[in-house]
C-alpha cells in the first residue's frame, strides 16, 4: 500500500535525455556509444515513465523499452503511466503495432545499454535476491544519475552536478581519462603545440590532433617505455631534430624517404649498445597504421639507414581505443607492432607474431 502513495517522477523529454547523456559521459568514457545513443536516451525515458528510481521499488524490464511507442510515451498522467506499467508486464499484453523496437532488440538494450552500460558505470542500479533469468522486472535508475536530467538545473549548477556525479561515480582511470581527452581537445584547438624533449629541449608541432599526440608520444611514451630517450626524427617540426645524435650513431636518415611521422632511440644503459632500440611510430589522427605492408617498408628503411633489424621496434599511436581511427585501423595492425594511446599513457597493446608462448609467462 505505501508504495501506491509514492509519487511518479517528472518525465524529462526525449530530447533533454540526449542532450544531457554526452555531458555526463564525455569522450574516453568506457563503452561511451552504449550510454549515449538513442537507445540509451529511451531507456532512461522509459525508467522514468515507469518511476523505476531507487528508492521507490519500482523496476523495469528490457521489454517495457521495446514495446514503448511514441503514443504511449505523450501519454503522462500518473494513472496512464500506471495503466501502461500494469499492461507492459502482463502475459496478455497486446504489442502495440509501432513500437520503438523489434521484439527480438531486448539483447541490445539489456545487455549492451544497462549492463555494460548503465550499471558499469554506476548509473542504474540491479533488483537483489532474484535468479539470472528472473522474468520480473528488476532494473531502475540511481537516485543520485536520476537528479542530473532536472530540467530545472540549468547552466552552471547541472555543470557542477554532473562533476559532483563523475567525481563519485566514475573509477580514476575512467576520470583520468576523460581528462587527459579534455585536455587533448584544447590543445588540439590552439594555433601552435610545443612540446618538450626529453632532453628537456623544446620543438613546435603542428596543431590539431596529430599534433596532439605527437606531443604525447615525445613527452609520454619515450619517458614512460624507454630506458633513455632520444628524438631522432619528427616529420611534424621543421625543425633538423636528432640530426646530430642520428650522424653519432652512423645512421643516414633521408627525408625523401616515406619515413614515420616519428623516430625514438633507447640509447639504453649498456656501454656495448646492445639494448639500444630504434622505434618507429606512425600517429594515428585519422589514418595510416602500421600494417604488414608499412611495417615492411619501413623495416627496409631502416636498414638501408644503417639500423638494425633486430633493434628495431614498430608502435602505432592513437588519441583513445574508444575513437574512430582506431577502431578502423584495428584489424590492420600488423602482428609484431604495438599499439598506444595518449588518453591511457601508462598501458601499451602488444600484437604478439607467431613465435611460442605460455600464457602464464606473460603475467
Amino acid at each position: 500500500m505505501e508504495r501506491a502513495n509514492l509519487s511518479w517522477p517528472h518525465v524529462p523529454s526525449l530530447e533533454v535525455i540526449a542532450e544531457r547523456l554526452p555531458l555526463i559521459f564525455p569522450e574516453g568514457t568506457e563503452n561511451r556509444n552504449y550510454v549515449i545513443r538513442e537507445m540509451a536516451a529511451r531507456t532512461l525515458y522509459v525508467m522514468f515513465y515507469a518511476g523505476a528510481v531507487e528508492g521507490a521499488d519500482r523496476w523495469i524490464r528490457p521489454s517495457q523499452v521495446t514495446d514503448m511507442s511514441d503514443v504511449q510515451a505523450a501519454l503522462l498522467t500518473d494513472e496512464e503511466r500506471q495503466s501502461w506499467v500494469k499492461q507492459a508486464l502482463s502475459s496478455k499484453k497486446d504489442r502495440p503495432v509501432t513500437t520503438w523496437y523489434a521484439p527480438n532488440s531486448r539483447e541490445p538494450v539489456r545487455d549492451e545499454t544497462i549492463r555494460y552500460g548503465f550499471i558499469a558505470l554506476g548509473a542504474v542500479i540491479e533488483r537483489t535476491g532474484l535468479p539470472v533469468t528472473t522474468p520480473l522486472p528488476k532494473y531502475a535508475m540511481s537516485k543520485a544519475f536520476a537528479a542530473l536530467f532536472n530540467v530545472d538545473l540549468i547552466g552552471d549548477d547541472l555543470e557542477a552536478l554532473i562533476r559532483s556525479w563523475q567525481n563519485s561515480h566514475l573509477n580514476a582511470a575512467a576520470l583520468s581519462r576523460i581528462r587527459l581527452l579534455g585536455a587533448h581537445a584544447t590543445a588540439a584547438a590552439s594555433d601552435q603545440i610545443t612540446a618538450t624533449l626529453p632532453n628537456s629541449g623544446l620543438v613546435m608541432l603542428e596543431s590539431g590532433p596529430s599534433g596532439v599526440i605527437g606531443k604525447a608520444v615525445i613527452e609520454q611514451f619515450a619517458r614512460k617505455f624507454l630506458k633513455t630517450p632520444a628524438v631522432l626524427w619528427l616529420s611534424q617540426s621543421g625543425e633538423k631534430v636528432g640530426i646530430d645524435l642520428a650522424s653519432r650513431l652512423k645512421l643516414k636518415i633521408d627525408p625523401s624517404k616515406t619515413l614515420p611521422d616519428v623516430i625514438l632511440v633507447d640509447l639504453g644503459t649498456k656501454t656495448d649498445g646492445s639494448d639500444m632500440l630504434f622505434v618507429f611510430i606512425e600517429i594515428v589522427a585519422s589514418d595510416g597504421p602500421i600494417n604488414s605492408m608499412r611495417k615492411q617498408k619501413l623495416t627496409e628503411i631502416a636498414i638501408e639507414a644503417g639500423f638494425s633489424a633486430q633493434n628495431l621496434a614498430f608502435v602505432t599511436a592513437f588519441q583513445d581505443r574508444s575513437a574512430a581511427p582506431f577502431k578502423k585501423a584495428m584489424s590492420e595492425l600488423a602482428w609484431g607492432t604495438y599499439a598506444w594511446f595518449c588518453s591511457e599513457p601508462d598501458n601499451l597493446i602488444e600484437l604478439r607474431d607467431g613465435s611460442s608462448i605460455i600464457l602464464s609467462e606473460l603475467l
